[in-house]
């Protein structure tokens, strides 16, 4: 089919060509020869008149003119994909649909079985790709490749994708029980900033962007003596040692049944999170995603409800034993 004298299936040799910047991998990603591939770019050069991608040292670089197609083709093809998906209705019992979630560790531990949980009451034929963070979220949600984040609020993506916020979370700083802070019913401000901490860093930053999100994440820690890419491993990396871990108070309450662990006020300030769902405005009415939506804020109620009402607030050991 042309449209425009343009083979519309050169779109999505186009997509992948501009994503990957390669010809090998675009053919890959497309389930085609090299040879082809390189035949569906020369058409495409010819159509548009630009060569589209060229030789940069060992790389292949995008000129202007792609680069303005980019966006524009990733558009097209999610509003196919979104009109496609789009169907009437959604039988979990029948549907044969892979839904793909960007979700952290933390998100996986503490949501991600609940979730799971009541979608197998409902449907043995849908399937989940649990995916990590790799680019800025917005890539994700634009290019496809995501169907929901699950994110922080200040992390989600820019208008005009909408989003939801699924539950508010506290922290709570976590300590060997056998350790200087095992029998302390709370932290003074000047322990928390000279002890020794643990903490999750995301992968990726350069060091201006590492300092800045640290001194946020962390504020009045002076003494960063581990970091780690997981939030499920800063829990285990405190046992035997006099060292803190500030932490989600959902995820540490999991930790505290298999690890000897107290947990106790953090004694500055803040701020809870606030733990959102994101998913592509053209997206907002696929009656899949309405169900999954909905199937997250159950497994919200669920998780509190198995937790307690206690650790849903944020509630540390020495607050529960006053």
């Amino acid at each position: 089919m042309r449209f425009n004298k343009l083979d519309l299936n050169l779109l999505v040799a186009l997509d992948a060509l501009l994503t990957e910047c390669s010809i090998s991998r675009a053919g890959e990603r497309l389930h085609l020869s090299q040879s082809a591939t390189s035949n569906a770019l020369a058409r495409l050069r010819t159509y548009f008149n630009d060569d589209l991608l060229v030789p940069v040292g060992r790389k292949m670089e995008l000129t202007p003119r792609a680069q303005t197609l980019k966006d524009a083709v990733r558009d097209v093809l999610v509003r196919v994909d979104s009109a496609i998906l789009a169907q009437p209705r959604f039988d979990p019992a029948q549907a044969e649909r892979c839904f793909r979630l960007i979700v952290s560790d933390y998100s996986s531990m503490v949501l991600m079985p609940q979730m799971l949980t009541l979608a197998s009451q409902q449907s043995r034929t849908v399937r989940f790709d649990l995916l990590p963070l790799l680019q800025p979220p917005h890539r994700e949600l634009e290019s496809g490749e995501a169907d929901l984040l699950i994110l922080p609020l200040e992390y989600r993506t820019p208008e005009p994708h909408p989003f939801d916020i699924l539950f508010e979370e506290q922290f709570v700083c976590a300590v060997w029980s056998g350790g200087r802070f095992g029998q302390a019913d709370k932290l003074t401000a000047e322990q928390y900033a000279t002890a020794g901490h643990v903490v999750m860093q995301p992968s990726g930053m350069d060091e201006p962007t590492r300092a800045g999100w640290l001194k946020r994440r962390y504020p009045g820690v002076r003494r960063i003596e581990v970091t780690t890419y997981s939030f499920a491993a800063v829990p285990y990396l405190v046992v035997g040692t006099d060292r803190i871990a500030t932490l989600h108070a959902r995820l540490a309450r999991l930790a505290r049944k298999s690890l000897p662990l107290r947990l106790l006020p953090v004694p500055v300030s803040m701020p809870a999170m606030k733990q959102t769902m994101q998913w592509h405005t053209y997206r907002t009415q696929d009656p899949g995603l309405l169900w999954l939506r909905g199937l997250l804020h159950q497994a919200v109620l669920r998780m509190d409800a198995e937790q307690g009402a206690g650790s849903a607030n944020g509630v540390p050991d020495a607050v529960e034993a006053t």
